[in-house]
Parts: C-alpha cells; structure tokens; sequence
C-alpha cells in the first residue's frame, strides 16, 4: 500500500468497444441529451410564468424538471465526449464531482417522486383538506429537505468512496463514475464501505418507495369507492403515468445496489445505468407533464404569443 503509485486519472472503458456500437451509441446519447435538455427546460419554462401551473403538484414538477437537468448532463456530455473522440479518461477530481453531483441528483429525485405520490394521496383521498395540507410553505420546506438530504448522502458517498486507495488498474469497467465500479477498483478494504451503500442507498430507496407504495395503496381504496367512471378514470391515467416512472427509475437503482455481488453481471449493469441515468430524464416530462391538459395549455399560449400569425 505504502509503495503504490497515486491514481490521478481514471479510465471510463465505456459500454462497448465494438466501433459500429460505438456510433449508434453516439447517436442515441446525444438525441437523448438534447431531448433531455429541451423537454425539461420547457417543462420549467411553460411552468413558471403560469400563475394556474402554481400549485403543489406542478411545483414539484418543475423541481423534478429541475434536478433532471442536473444529474442528466452530470453524465451524458462525458460519454457522449468520449464516444466522439475516443479519449476515455477523466480526472481524479472530475470522477469525483461526476460522482457528488450525480449521487446527489438521484437522491433529491427518489424523494421528489415520493412527495409527488404523496401529494396525489392528499388531492383524491382528502380533497377538502388539501389546500391546507400541501400550502407553499410546506412545498419550499419539503423542497428544500430534498435537497440537503440529497447532498448529504452524496457527500458521505463521496468521503467514503474516495478516501480509499486506488492502485493498479485506473480502468472503470464503466461508462461513469458510479458506486460499484469504483469500490471493485479498490485495493482498500472496502467492506465498511459496501456496508454504508448498502445500509444508506437503502434506506432512501426504501423509505421513499414506501411512501409511494402506501400513499397508492389508499389511493387505490379511493378509486374503488368513487361512483364516477370518469373519475376513476382520470385519476388512475395521472396513477398510471407516476407508476411506469418509479417502477423504471427504482427498479433500476435496487438491482444496480442492492442485489448481491456475485450475482451482478458487469454488461447488465451497464444496460440497467443507461436507464436511471439519461432515459428517465428524457422521459420524465413525457410520462408526467405532456399528456396534461393544463400543460398543453400553457404551452399553446406560449406559442400564440411568440408566434400569434399561426
């Protein structure tokens, strides 16, 4: 340990060395980071202005919108780089904050989704309280507790991955500087670090998905008590669309943590990161903001005023 030469690079082997895959995949992640870049950029755009969009479940939206913007471009632009130029290495201090910023991100939006579902809870199965129960003062605290708790676990993450030793090998058998890759590079003892990932990474998972799970739940029992097909059927389509993302964005992220090493495959690994890291942030304002009405709205009088002779 004490003769080891100190890693001041690492290199991202990326997804494939097939050239051909190599130029698909250049092609897809950079149309989805533009989509990326485009759709929820809008979504904060068309959101803002609107003082009808100015309520607890279009602010939360917006947040998300917000925070896609953020751990989305903490990956793709470098792939996307290295995939143009070949060149795969990144700096120790850029690996770093590549890691912080989007360990960070990922975690503001696991509660984000949980405060999105609790917030569902509180519009159909307590209407007449939920003016008072989801006010502004509640949002920007909750909004804010996202946030730290978000970037105080990525800084434990952080502390507790980069103070090992890296030796050997600089190559990370990935396409980003992610947990799992970074701990196997090790030639520390990495145990008590596995430990915090999985004890810290689950407990976030699963108080959120919690949450989620028990705020649809009583849902559910409201739905089956309404007398409204229309109701119900409104309700289970915005039920629906929140479902397909967090059954996308946390079954990715507990079979990428939590599942046992020796049971993890390296190529699958990858294939479930493409998932929680670029498409959920493409899809996010898809499955959540485009198939609603008032959204549509907002965003035709946008369009009628930058451009009133169509």
């Amino acid at each position: 340990m004490e003769n080891s030469t100190e890693v001041t690079e690492f290199i991202l082997l990326g997804l494939t060395d097939d050239h051909n895959l190599q130029i698909l995949l250049l092609l897809a992640f950079l149309f989805i980071y533009l989509i990326t870049l485009r759709g929820n950029g809008g979504m904060m755009v068309i959101i803002h202005p609107d003082s009808h969009l100015h309520t607890p479940m279009y602010f939360f939206l917006s947040n998300l919108s917000f925070v896609d913007l953020g751990y989305s471009p903490a990956v793709a632009p470098k792939t996307v780089a290295a995939l143009q130029s070949g060149d795969k290495a990144i700096s120790y201090n850029g690996c770093a904050a590549q890691f912080f910023f989007f360990v960070g991100f990922a975690t503001v939006e696991c509660y984000l989704l949980a405060s999105m579902a609790y917030d569902r809870h509180a519009a159909v199965c307590r209407p007449l309280h939920y003016t008072t129960t989801m006010t502004a003062s509640v949002c920007a605290l909750l909004a804010t507790g996202f946030y730290v708790s978000g970037f105080l676990n990525a800084s434990i993450h952080a502390a507790g991955t980069f103070r090992l030793s890296f030796c050997g090998s600089n190559e990370i058998n990935h396409f980003f500087c992610n947990i799992p890759p970074l701990l196997a590079l090790s030639c520390s003892d990495t145990r008590i670090s596995k430990l915090v990932v999985f004890f810290v990474v689950g407990f976030n998972v699963f108080f959120t998905l919690l949450v989620i799970l028990i705020s649809y739940f009583f849902i559910c029992i409201t739905i089956q008590r309404m007398c409204s097909a229309e109701g119900r059927k409104k309700v289970f389509s915005t039920c629906a669309s929140h479902l397909t993302a967090v059954s996308i964005f946390y079954g990715t992220i507990i079979f990428m943590y939590l599942q046992p090493n020796s049971s993890q495959s390296v190529d699958t690994d990858k294939i479930a990161s493409v998932f929680y890291t670029v498409v959920i942030s493409m899809l996010n304002p898809l499955i959540y903001s485009l198939r609603n009405k008032e959204v549509k709205s907002a965003l035709w009088k946008i369009l009628n005023k930058l451009y009133p002779q169509y």
